[in-house]
């Protein structure tokens, strides 16, 4: 059981030494996101995942920045997802936001993109960021990421 313990906090240990050195741009930005919205919304739900800091806010999309995560509706398997973008934080570092954040945004959000996923009938998570963002929340939390 100790073994347990040990092996946790050393899992926590290297994820915050990763974000605050490595991943440091996506958590500054991060940081400074999750305080506009606490402050703006001071009665936002806010609690842990595993080490990532989670908070609700009043958009209808998610997003991850570092261990900060922005949830726009209630759904585990989003988290999962969001979840294994903070991983990928750990593993691009300063690359994040031009690998990953960048092209899941406009993924996301450009009218085109939209239109391409559903005339081509595509799966959100089809693209790269997405597709890697499911399997490292899935292999690192034992949970199924969102499949849409």
């Amino acid at each position: 059981m100790s073994n347990i313990r040990v092996s946790s906090k050393l899992h926590k240990f290297i994820f915050y030494f990763l974000q605050l050195t490595w991943g440091i741009p996506q958590n500054i930005l991060g940081f400074l996101v999750y305080l506009y919205v606490r402050i703006k919304h001071p009665r936002a739900l806010r609690f842990r995942f595993r080490e990532a800091f989670v908070i609700h806010w009043k958009l209808k999309s998610s997003m991850s920045l570092g261990m900060f995560i922005f949830m726009g509706v209630e759904d585990p398997h989003i988290l999962v997802h969001e979840y294994g973008h903070s991983i990928q934080s750990c593993i691009l570092g300063p690359f994040y936001l031009l690998v990953i954040g960048i092209p899941s945004f406009l993924w996301a959000n450009i009218p085109s993109m939209r239109r391409l996923r559903r005339n081509r009938h595509l799966h959100y998570s089809s693209f790269y960021p997405e597709k890697w963002a499911n399997h490292l929340g899935r292999k690192v939390t034992h949970q199924d990421p969102l499949d849409f």
